[in-house]
């Protein structure tokens, strides 16, 4: 047998030796080696407390990135993967987007006053949420058109940042974009350092999540994916611009998140966190490939910082998730116990 394939082996060997098993995969070791948690300095990951969940993360990015491991990953194939509402962002009561649209059709009432006399419109200026849903994606497709359409990419984006400058959170009285998680911001840096792009992967408006990614999480407009109007060229007084239509083109959730990442990165994600059953392909596609894989739950258990929801939840259910976890190997993360901290201190 050659030198090097023997060594091989002996890796190999060396991650087997290690228990408990970490994740799904083929063609690399799979069981957690724990000598690998002493490669992250303590002060990584400072809102995480010493837990399985933050050892397996650790010793996952550990092994993937030492040119020394069997479970080596080239730093061009390092991609991870995020859900934004409810992974890195709160989404109760109701997820960050609707509440803008909630408000632009109020700012836009004057304007339309057929509203008043016209659903989906009356409903939501009357308060009724319940009646809005009950009218089903049609209603939700009419009021998108209504609130994005007709502007262009960069108008667009320039609302959004206007809105969340002046938007309060209903119960915390908290910027939204203050209510991000200090535990994912750690995650997303940690893992930069060590050589993964990090992208977002939003059930949301692409274009409502590519207005504050870069300055929040410091993730760039290239490097979210998300559900898509269509758009149009057109030509306003001499200059060229693309105008968003406000039709739905595109719905990045579900089953559509394995394409959306497949068309847009071309390339299987190593890591990917989401909170939901709306994520449950993302997962389960990302960690059915060759080689190491990390799949990775945010369990919303925590009633006194944040909120305790998961199987009876109309926002951000977890339920086929939280069945199918332990047998696919994904790590889940408890975040009353496994975070020491919620929301930044600051913004």
């Amino acid at each position: 047998m050659q030198v090097a394939k023997v060594a091989q082996v002996a890796a190999v060997l060396a991650c087997l030796s290690a228990a408990p098993f970490l994740a799904c995969s083929t063609g690399c070791a799979t069981a957690r080696d724990t000598r690998a948690v002493a490669h992250a300095p303590a002060d990584a990951l400072p809102s995480w407390r010493d837990s399985a969940s933050r050892d397996a993360i650790v010793s996952f990015v550990a092994r993937t990135t030492d040119p020394a491991s069997a479970c080596f990953v080239p730093e061009a194939e390092r991609i991870a993967v995020f859900d934004n509402d409810g992974t890195l962002w709160a989404e109760q009561p109701m997820y960050v987007q609707l509440a803008f649209i909630i408000d632009r059709v109020k700012a836009m009432r004057a304007a339309h006053p057929e509203w008043e006399t016209t659903e989906p419109f009356a409903s939501l200026l009357k308060g009724d949420a319940k009646a809005v849903a009950a009218q089903g994606e049609h209603a939700l497709g009419a009021l998108v058109a209504a609130t994005h359409g007709g502007m262009t990419d960069e108008e667009f984006r320039a609302t959004v940042r206007a809105w969340l400058d002046t938007a309060r959170h209903p119960k915390t009285g908290l910027r939204y974009d203050a209510m991000v998680y200090q535990p994912m911001l750690e995650m997303l840096s940690y893992l930069r350092a060590h050589g993964y792009r990090t992208f977002i992967v939003s059930g949301g408006g692409v274009d409502f999540v590519r207005a504050f990614a870069s300055e929040v999480y410091g993730i760039p407009a290239d490097q979210v994916i998300g559900s898509t109007a269509k758009y149009r060229h057109e030509v306003r007084d001499g200059a060229p611009v693309v105008v968003k239509t406000g039709e739905i083109d595109f719905v990045d959730d579900g089953k559509g998140k394995p394409v959306g990442i497949a068309s847009r990165i071309g390339m299987r994600p190593r890591i990917a966190f989401g909170n939901s059953d709306g994520d449950f392909e993302m997962l389960a596609w990302t960690t059915a490939g060759e080689g190491l894989r990390l799949g990775v739950l945010v369990h919303h258990t925590d009633a006194q910082r944040e909120w305790a929801y998961d199987r009876a939840s109309r926002v951000g259910k977890l339920a086929r998730g939280l069945d199918e976890a332990p047998a696919r190997g994904w790590v889940v993360v408890d975040m009353a116990r496994d975070w020491a901290a919620t929301y930044p201190k600051t913004r």
